[in-house]
Protein backbone atom coordinates (compact mmCIF):
# COMPACT_ATOMS: atom_id res chain seq x y z
CA UNK A 1 0.00 0.00 0.00
CA UNK A 2 1.41 3.38 -1.30
CA UNK A 3 2.04 5.94 1.43
CA UNK A 4 -0.52 8.73 -0.65
CA UNK A 5 -2.89 5.66 -0.26
CA UNK A 6 -2.62 5.41 3.63
CA UNK A 7 -2.83 8.42 3.80
CA UNK A 8 -6.48 8.80 1.82
CA UNK A 9 -7.73 6.40 4.20
CA UNK A 10 -6.58 8.06 7.38
CA UNK A 11 -7.76 11.23 6.62
CA UNK A 12 -10.87 10.14 4.85
CA UNK A 13 -9.80 11.16 1.86
CA UNK A 14 -9.49 15.63 2.90
CA UNK A 15 -7.26 17.87 3.84
CA UNK A 16 -5.90 16.99 7.36
CA UNK A 17 -5.58 20.23 8.21
CA UNK A 18 -8.77 22.40 6.35
CA UNK A 19 -10.50 19.82 5.32
CA UNK A 20 -10.84 20.64 1.63
CA UNK A 21 -11.11 17.48 -0.83
CA UNK A 22 -9.79 18.81 -3.69
CA UNK A 23 -5.39 18.50 -5.01
CA UNK A 24 -4.49 16.92 -2.42
CA UNK A 25 -0.38 16.24 -1.87
CA UNK A 26 1.42 14.13 0.48
CA UNK A 27 3.45 16.53 2.72
CA UNK A 28 6.41 15.18 4.64
CA UNK A 29 6.70 17.09 8.20
CA UNK A 30 10.49 18.25 8.23
CA UNK A 31 12.52 16.71 9.54
CA UNK A 32 10.76 13.23 8.20
CA UNK A 33 14.00 10.96 7.97
CA UNK A 34 11.50 8.75 5.65
CA UNK A 35 9.23 10.68 3.08
CA UNK A 36 7.42 7.40 2.51
CA UNK A 37 6.49 6.55 6.18
CA UNK A 38 2.65 7.63 6.69
CA UNK A 39 3.66 8.88 10.44
CA UNK A 40 5.78 11.32 9.13
CA UNK A 41 3.28 12.48 6.58
CA UNK A 42 0.38 14.42 6.40
CA UNK A 43 -2.20 14.73 3.44
CA UNK A 44 -3.00 18.29 2.55
CA UNK A 45 -4.69 20.76 0.23
CA UNK A 46 -2.65 22.87 -2.32
CA UNK A 47 -3.16 25.84 -0.52
CA UNK A 48 -2.21 24.52 2.90
CA UNK A 49 0.74 22.98 1.26
CA UNK A 50 1.94 26.40 -0.59
CA UNK A 51 1.44 28.68 2.62
CA UNK A 52 3.44 26.01 4.60
CA UNK A 53 6.57 26.13 2.65
CA UNK A 54 5.98 29.70 1.37
CA UNK A 55 5.23 31.91 4.45
CA UNK A 56 4.91 35.23 2.71
CA UNK A 57 1.55 33.61 1.11
CA UNK A 58 0.32 32.92 4.59
CA UNK A 59 -3.19 33.90 4.39
CA UNK A 60 -3.99 33.89 8.36
CA UNK A 61 -7.80 33.59 8.08
CA UNK A 62 -6.70 30.34 6.20
CA UNK A 63 -5.50 28.93 9.49
CA UNK A 64 -8.49 29.26 11.65
CA UNK A 65 -8.96 25.83 10.49
CA UNK A 66 -6.37 24.62 13.40
CA UNK A 67 -8.93 25.17 15.80
CA UNK A 68 -10.47 21.93 14.69
CA UNK A 69 -6.72 20.15 13.42
CA UNK A 70 -4.91 21.00 16.34
CA UNK A 71 -6.91 18.38 18.47
CA UNK A 72 -5.89 15.47 15.66
CA UNK A 73 -4.46 11.86 17.37
CA UNK A 74 -2.02 12.24 14.28
CA UNK A 75 1.18 13.54 15.72
CA UNK A 76 2.13 14.78 12.27
CA UNK A 77 -0.78 17.01 11.80
CA UNK A 78 -0.49 18.45 15.57
CA UNK A 79 3.47 19.13 14.58
CA UNK A 80 2.01 21.20 11.43
CA UNK A 81 -0.87 22.52 13.96
CA UNK A 82 1.63 23.92 16.18
CA UNK A 83 4.39 25.46 13.57
CA UNK A 84 1.51 27.21 11.64
CA UNK A 85 0.24 28.66 15.31
CA UNK A 86 3.76 29.84 16.50
CA UNK A 87 3.92 31.17 13.09
CA UNK A 88 0.61 33.34 13.60
CA UNK A 89 1.12 34.12 17.50
CA UNK A 90 0.77 37.43 16.59
CA UNK A 91 -2.91 37.25 16.09
CA UNK A 92 -4.66 36.89 19.22
CA UNK A 93 -6.89 33.82 17.92
CA UNK A 94 -3.70 32.12 17.36
CA UNK A 95 -1.77 32.87 20.05
CA UNK A 96 -5.17 31.61 22.26
CA UNK A 97 -4.71 28.24 20.15
CA UNK A 98 -1.32 27.89 20.97
CA UNK A 99 -1.95 28.34 24.62
CA UNK A 100 -4.47 25.56 24.57
CA UNK A 101 -3.09 22.99 21.99
CA UNK A 102 -1.08 19.76 23.99
CA UNK A 103 1.13 17.56 22.30
CA UNK A 104 3.25 15.00 24.09
CA UNK A 105 6.92 15.55 24.81
CA UNK A 106 8.19 13.77 21.55
CA UNK A 107 5.80 15.28 19.49
CA UNK A 108 6.79 18.39 20.62
CA UNK A 109 10.06 18.56 20.89
CA UNK A 110 9.43 17.32 16.76
CA UNK A 111 7.20 20.50 16.70
CA UNK A 112 9.86 22.95 17.77
CA UNK A 113 12.89 21.47 16.02
CA UNK A 114 11.45 22.27 13.11
CA UNK A 115 10.58 26.10 13.64
CA UNK A 116 12.10 28.66 11.56
CA UNK A 117 15.56 29.61 12.99
CA UNK A 118 15.43 26.96 15.77
CA UNK A 119 18.60 24.68 15.81
CA UNK A 120 19.53 22.92 19.44
CA UNK A 121 20.88 26.09 20.70
CA UNK A 122 18.31 27.79 19.69
CA UNK A 123 15.06 25.82 21.58
CA UNK A 124 12.50 28.00 23.14
CA UNK A 125 11.64 28.01 27.02
CA UNK A 126 8.09 26.74 26.85
CA UNK A 127 5.50 26.31 29.95
CA UNK A 128 3.36 23.48 30.18
CA UNK A 129 0.79 24.45 27.80
CA UNK A 130 3.43 25.59 25.07
CA UNK A 131 3.45 29.21 25.59
CA UNK A 132 7.05 30.50 24.62
CA UNK A 133 8.61 32.41 27.84
CA UNK A 134 10.76 34.77 28.18
CA UNK A 135 12.76 36.99 30.74
CA UNK A 136 10.87 39.17 32.81
CA UNK A 137 7.53 37.07 32.84
CA UNK A 138 5.06 35.81 35.22
CA UNK A 139 4.47 32.27 35.65
CA UNK A 140 2.02 30.41 38.13
CA UNK A 141 3.27 26.88 39.88
CA UNK A 142 0.82 24.29 38.59
CA UNK A 143 1.80 21.43 41.20
CA UNK A 144 3.31 21.92 44.54
CA UNK A 145 6.66 21.72 44.86
CA UNK A 146 9.10 20.84 47.85
CA UNK A 147 12.18 23.25 47.65
CA UNK A 148 15.57 21.55 48.43
CA UNK A 149 17.42 23.06 51.33
CA UNK A 150 15.25 25.11 52.19
CA UNK A 151 12.70 23.61 54.02
CA UNK A 152 9.54 24.64 52.01
CA UNK A 153 7.02 23.64 49.55
CA UNK A 154 6.46 25.74 46.87
CA UNK A 155 2.77 25.93 46.26
CA UNK A 156 0.51 25.51 44.01
CA UNK A 157 -1.19 28.53 42.32
CA UNK A 158 2.04 30.63 43.47
CA UNK A 159 2.75 33.34 41.45
CA UNK A 160 6.80 33.22 40.26
CA UNK A 161 7.40 37.17 38.46
CA UNK A 162 10.59 38.46 36.97
CA UNK A 163 11.66 35.35 35.93
CA UNK A 164 14.91 34.43 34.44
CA UNK A 165 15.74 32.26 31.41
CA UNK A 166 18.88 29.62 32.10
CA UNK A 167 21.30 27.93 28.87
CA UNK A 168 18.90 24.79 29.51
CA UNK A 169 15.35 25.96 28.00
CA UNK A 170 13.92 23.02 30.49
CA UNK A 171 14.21 25.47 33.08
CA UNK A 172 13.85 28.92 34.88
CA UNK A 173 15.02 30.97 37.63
CA UNK A 174 12.54 33.26 39.69
CA UNK A 175 12.16 33.84 43.26
CA UNK A 176 9.83 32.08 45.59
CA UNK A 177 9.40 33.31 49.13
CA UNK A 178 12.40 35.79 48.88
CA UNK A 179 14.36 32.46 47.90
CA UNK A 180 16.13 32.27 43.98
CA UNK A 181 15.61 29.10 42.77
CA UNK A 182 15.44 26.93 39.77
CA UNK A 183 12.02 25.41 38.37
CA UNK A 184 11.46 23.21 36.29
CA UNK A 185 9.37 24.49 32.67
CA UNK A 186 7.08 21.44 32.85
CA UNK A 187 5.40 22.58 36.22
CA UNK A 188 4.52 26.30 35.22
CA UNK A 189 2.16 28.05 33.25
CA UNK A 190 2.33 31.35 31.84
CA UNK A 191 0.30 33.91 33.66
Amino acid sequence: MTTEHTLMQRSGAQCELCSAKEDLHVFAVAPASDTSAPDQCILVCRQCRDQITTPDTTNANHWRCLSDSMWSQVPAVQVVAFRMLTRLSSEGWAQNLLDMIYLDDDTRQWAVSGLEGSDESDVPTLDSNGSVLSAGDTVTLIKDLPVKGAGFTAKRGTAVRNIALTTNPEQIEGRVNGVRIVLLTKYLKKA
